[in-house]
C-alpha cells in the first residue's frame, strides 16, 4: 500500500464513503448508494460541512478512499466545561483491515481533538464487534459506559 493521506472529506468523496458503509452489514443501517438515496446523503454531507462542530474525514491511498470517520465536538457543562469529542462511523475498507489504517485514523482524530482543546474522546461500538473492541482497547480506549438507543 502506498502512502496514506488523512484529510477532510470533500463532496466528491461521498459515494466512496457510503460504499464503505455498504460493506458493513452490521453497521450499514441499510446504507446503499443509488440515484434515489444520493440526495439524502448529499443533504447530510452539506449539513456536516456547514457545522463547525462536525468533521468528516477520509483516509486515502493511491487516490482511493480506504477509510472514513466522523468527529462531533460536544461542549459540556460537566468536567468544568470540558469539550468532548465523539467519534462515529469509523470504517476501513474490508480488504485493507489490519494494515494500520484504522490506527492512523484514530491517531489523527486524537490530534485533531487535542488541537481543538478537547479533554476526552469517546466512541461506541456494537457489542458484537469483538475484534473492534480489541482494537480500541489496544490503542488506549477503555470500556466505561453502557449505551442505549431508541429509534424515532
Amino acid at each position: 500500500m502506498s502512502e496514506m493521506l488523512i484529510r477532510r472529506a470533500m463532496a466528491e468523496d461521498l459515494e466512496a464513503i457510503i460504499r464503505l458503509h455498504e460493506e458493513d452489514e452490521l453497521g450499514a443501517h441499510g446504507d446503499v448508494w443509488t440515484a434515489q438515496t444520493a440526495p439524502a446523503y448529499r443533504a447530510a454531507f452539506d449539513a456536516i460541512s456547514r457545522s463547525a462542530d462536525n468533521l468528516l474525514f477520509v483516509a486515502e491511498t493511491d487516490g482511493r478512499v480506504v477509510g472514513t470517520f466522523q468527529m462531533t465536538l460536544i461542549p459540556n457543562l460537566t468536567g468544568r466545561g470540558a469539550l468532548r469529542v465523539k467519534i462515529e462511523s469509523v470504517k476501513v475498507s474490508s480488504g485493507l483491515r489490519s494494515r494500520g489504517i484504522g490506527a492512523a485514523m484514530m491517531a489523527h482524530a486524537e490530534n485533531e481533538a487535542r488541537q481543538r482543546g478537547a479533554a476526552l474522546l469517546e466512541l461506541s461500538s456494537n457489542k458484537t464487534r469483538t475484534a473492534a473492541h480489541r482494537f480500541y482497547e489496544r490503542i488506549g480506549y477503555a470500556k466505561s459506559h453502557e449505551g442505549f438507543k431508541k429509534k424515532l
